[in-house]
């Protein structure tokens, strides 16, 4: 399986299903290029910048999107799986959704609780953290699922973790590999990736992807 980073916190994951996370690429100015068609299409939160591309890209490539219940309900048009935190099998892909702490809007109104996904496929383990900050309970998803092949954790700071809480988060969850998300895209969530990966140390393989790069899993 690849996992493909597309700037922000937009990934594809690449196996015998495409899976697509966050996809805010019009109006990124990080924003890769997609490899493929995405099958299924996970959304974490309904900010812009999450939300992103998600209902455009759903009816170009006839994908479903998978999201909070609430968020489901103003999504048009598209085929859509509104779910909550738990675990579900969904176009024969196993989908865990996990909490997040951070907010979730559109057009000023509260629309749903955030969230995190937890991919397996082709025997791997895929957590997304969504915008989050650190919280024990991360802790839970390693004993509930099982390890944890690749985390994909924000450390911009300002709307989520930064470096220091996401390097406790790696401490929490024990993934074999992290690839930090959520970073210098905008002034606010400005940071230095190296200074994430010396927190970290040897807890983890921190792989720092740009925009466009693959990671074989």
């Amino acid at each position: 399986m690849k996992v493909r980073y597309l700037g922000h916190s937009a990934f594809q994951l690449i196996g015998s299903k495409n899976v697509l996370i966050d996809p805010f690429l019009s109006g990124n100015p990080m924003a890769a290029e997609l490899n493929g068609k995405p099958d299924l299409i996970l959304v974490t939160h309904a900010h812009g910048d999450h939300l992103g591309d998600a209902v455009d890209l759903s009816r170009r490539f006839n994908a479903p999107i998978v999201c909070m219940y609430d968020i489901a309900q103003h999504l048009r048009g598209v085929n859509v799986y509104g779910m909550n935190y738990g675990p579900a099998r969904i176009e024969g892909l196993d989908v865990i959704m996990v909490p997040a702490w951070h907010s979730s809007s559109m057009n000023g109104q509260e629309i749903g609780n955030p969230v995190g996904f937890i991919v397996k496929m082709d025997g791997k383990t895929v957590y997304h953290a969504g915008d989050t900050f650190v919280f024990g309970d991360m802790a839970l998803f390693r004993e509930l699922y099982g390890p944890i092949d690749v985390a994909l954790l924000p450390i911009g700071g300002y709307f989520t973790m930064g470096p220091r809480e996401a390097a406790k988060a790696v401490e929490l969850l024990r993934p074999k590999i992290v690839v930090p998300m959520h970073y210098n895209t905008f002034p606010p969530i400005r940071q230095d990736p190296e200074e994430f990966k010396r927190l970290v140390g040897d807890r983890a393989r921190v792989e720092i992807l740009k925009p466009g790069e693959d990671l074989d899993v």
